[in-house]
């Protein structure tokens, strides 16, 4: 029998990654905390699902097209994202999801030796690509839960190739105005790609939130992410995408595998980009949710950091993966916030209020100070 010897073949980059190990489905997940419902709150999920639209282009979508590959450059999603956007299609890239846009970018600018500058507690897919691909990431501790401008273009020396913003932040929900957006981008000049991830930019209701698209024409460096997975609620489909100048999108091209975004994916995305109404109904759901939890941490003697977004980050007087357990038996599911760098902190999603409530009425009993009920609280395992 041959013997197989991974160490020698796995790059020391490889060797020192730890794998990302996902939460079960959800059945499991109700058999093994002894819930018979669970609320979702810990993937920022749009409780309203998809738009209509897009809900009617999935349920018309006939079931022998599965046989057919899709297009694959995702050609007719990319016309009406430049009609909506008054850019070129060639300024547009479609992935498998946010994190396959990311990969492209990192692949396309970056090679041994080099690095990327980002926030130490932010989205930790630009950190995880970047070290599963053998390059530096620096993290820049954040100033005021905020990404800290000045500290990125500190970091900065002849090896950085990119910069990532997240735009506003996961999970703090603050952001960069147009003027620090502006002057940021001045700074850097032409001299690194900056990415600006909007990935709950439709979310945003503060008015002077900028519209990254609006700066790509003056800052050709300038890369902007958006998904359909938030707002959209097409999560389950995994679509995102990119836009730049064509200079750059036409480099980023080059690293792209094509037909890795689905054909159903691409009509549902086609048809949610329509649906404004949809897009209000949602920012008024968020809206109202925010309210009801900063009103109700309040009254538990809870501090929260609610900013842009449909999420708010919560922090709490006891182990946060103990708090996620305890809560799980309840029927809610919240994002525990270790693997963030914020121990003690829960991030929860703005979902309905039957949600909200259910959250609440949890989150009282497994509080220290509180009576709780027994329950024996079990350990998940890969």
């Amino acid at each position: 029998m041959t013997c197989l010897n991974l160490d020698h073949l796995l790059p020391d980059y490889i060797k020192h990654f730890e794998a990302y190990i996902p939460s079960k489905p959800d059945p499991e997940l109700m058999r093994l905390y002894g819930c018979s419902r669970l609320y979702r709150l810990n993937n920022n999920e749009n409780p309203l699902g998809p738009p209509e639209a897009a809900q009617e282009a999935i349920r018309n979508f006939p079931p022998p097209s599965a046989a057919v590959y899709p297009s694959g450059d995702a050609y007719y999603l990319r016309t009406k994202l430049a009609q909506r956007f008054g850019m070129d299609p060639d300024q547009f890239l479609v992935g498998n999801g946010a994190n396959e846009v990311i990969s492209f970018v990192m692949k396309a600018f970056c090679e041994k030796g080099d690095n990327i500058i980002t926030a130490d507690k932010t989205f930790a897919v630009y950190e995880w690509i970047a070290e599963f691909s053998g390059f530096e990431a620096r993290l820049v501790p954040l100033k005021d839960y905020a990404f800290d401008d000045r500290a990125m273009l500190d970091r900065i020396d002849e090896g950085t190739k990119i910069l990532f913003v997240c735009n506003p932040n996961n999970p703090t929900g603050t952001y960069w105005n147009r003027d620090k957006l502006s002057r940021f981008l001045d700074a850097i000049g032409g001299r690194r790609i900056v990415v600006v991830d909007e990935a709950y930019f439709e979310f945003v209701e503060a008015e002077d939130f900028p519209n990254g698209m609006d700066y790509i024409r003056d800052h050709p460096n300038l890369v902007v992410f958006r998904t359909f997975s938030k707002m959209y609620g097409l999560a389950g489909l995994r679509i995102g995408y990119l836009a730049g100048s064509l200079e750059v999108v036409q480099a980023i091209r080059r690293t792209c595998i094509v037909y890795s975004v689905n054909a159903l994916a691409q009509i549902a995305a086609a048809a949610a980009l329509d649906q404004d109404d949809h897009v209000l109904r949602s920012r008024a759901l968020v809206r109202e949710g925010k309210l009801y939890l900063k009103r109700e941490l309040a009254r538990l003697g809870l501090s929260s950091q609610v900013g842009e977004g449909n999420f708010i980050m919560i922090r709490l007087p006891m182990s946060d993966t103990l708090a996620y357990r305890k809560l799980m038996t309840y029927g809610v599911m919240v994002r525990a916030m270790t693997g963030f760098r914020f121990p003690n902190h829960i991030r929860v999603t703005v979902s309905h209020m039957e949600a909200l409530q259910a959250f609440i009425e949890a989150l009282e009993k497994i509080l220290p100070h509180r009576p709780r009920l027994l329950h024996s609280i079990p350990k998940e395992t890969g």
